[in-house]
């Protein structure tokens, strides 16, 4: 299999220019880049239809060493099937901002662009969300009835399937990020959405312990389960803080606040069991890229993702090519 490529994710750098965050990634040891979809990092409507803009992306890759593998284009996608409010307008153009038709319309627009986009770049998928009409719902009062979820679905397939389309005519595959206020926020959910597109094989997972753990979902078994379907991998982890004072949802305290039930650490000093996630990445044949997704509110971001790419490298390992027991054979 050999070692996996090591990544950052550029979502959380978006206020640095692409030159910029290339330059740093490199000096920090990464091997390449899953390229956010905003900021300056990458347009998805000059990526699908313009070449000079795709070889100076390129030029630029290659000047620091760098390659991608994945684009990400989480905030368009959650564009498309989410129910509006106020906060969709900081993902969307200035002209669609208070106009929820339009802001759906643009986020459709750019996911249309997105696997065009991801093949002129040479990636083989795009990560990102599908946005939930019934993330809202979750908790059942005023009672959320049977027929308000499946019509939630409903709708996800209704829009995305289109997509899905294009994105298949690429030969570019779907990554969703299983995370609430998406349609797919933890097991069960994920194993529905599967289960409505049929199992198609455009849609895949891109596999994100952090999201999981805190809801009690223990990510290895995830891996287990839908191993066919992990397309890419962030690298992020987590801490569950219970004080008897903090809940699990977060209170509405601003993450990094120390009150919180849970907050979002740098690898390697969370709850996040990264061994068993790699040994399962093993059995399940995942040969990908390992994309770091720094978070951290309580650490300096450059130390935290230099240190980052050196525990990615730390922990993982490749699996046995030897039965030990043949050793043992006279």
């Amino acid at each position: 299999m050999g070692k996996r490529p090591v990544t950052l994710f550029t979502g959380q750098w978006a206020d640095l220019t692409f030159e910029e965050i290339c330059k740093k990634a490199s000096s920090w040891g990464y091997d390449g880049l899953e390229i956010a979809c905003w900021g300056d990092h990458m347009d998805l409507e000059r990526a699908a239809t313009d070449p000079a803009y795709v070889e100076n992306r390129k030029n630029i890759l290659e000047k620091y060493d760098l390659k991608c593998w994945a684009l990400g284009a989480h905030l368009e996608g959650q564009c498309v099937g989410d129910l509006y409010d106020s906060r969709l307008d900081g993902f969307a153009p200035d002209s669609c901002k208070g106009y929820p038709e339009k802001i759906r319309a643009w986020g459709i627009k750019q996911m249309m662009f997105a696997p065009t986009a991801a093949r002129n770049m040479g990636c083989y998928t795009v990560t990102g969300f599908t946005g939930s009409p019934v993330w809202k719902f979750w908790y059942s009062f005023p009672q959320t009835t049977e027929k308000m979820v499946e019509d939630g679905y409903k709708e996800i397939f209704d829009l995305w399937t289109p997509i899905f389309d294009r994105f298949d005519s690429e030969g570019v595959t779907f990554s969703l990020e299983v995370h609430p206020t998406e349609i797919a926020f933890d097991y069960y959910t994920a194993k529905k959405l599967l289960e409505v597109f049929k199992y198609r094989k455009t849609l895949g997972f891109n596999f994100d312990p952090s999201h999981l753990i805190w809801q009690g979902v223990k990510p290895h078994l995830f891996i287990r389960d839908f191993g066919d379907r992990i397309y890419h991998v962030h690298m992020k982890d987590a801490a569950v803080t219970l004080d008897g004072r903090a809940g699990i949802l977060g209170s509405m305290l601003t993450f990094g606040d120390t009150r919180r039930g849970w907050n979002f650490r740098s690898l390697g000093h969370g709850q996040v069991d990264f061994e068993e996630i790699i040994r399962e990445l093993n059995n399940v044949g995942y040969s990908g890229p390992l994309s770091v997704e720094w978070e951290d509110s309580g650490m300096e971001r450059e130390y935290g993702a230099r240190e980052a790419a050196q525990f990615v490298r730390k922990v993982d390992f490749e699996p046995s090519n030897i039965a030990f027991d043949d050793a043992l054979r006279s």
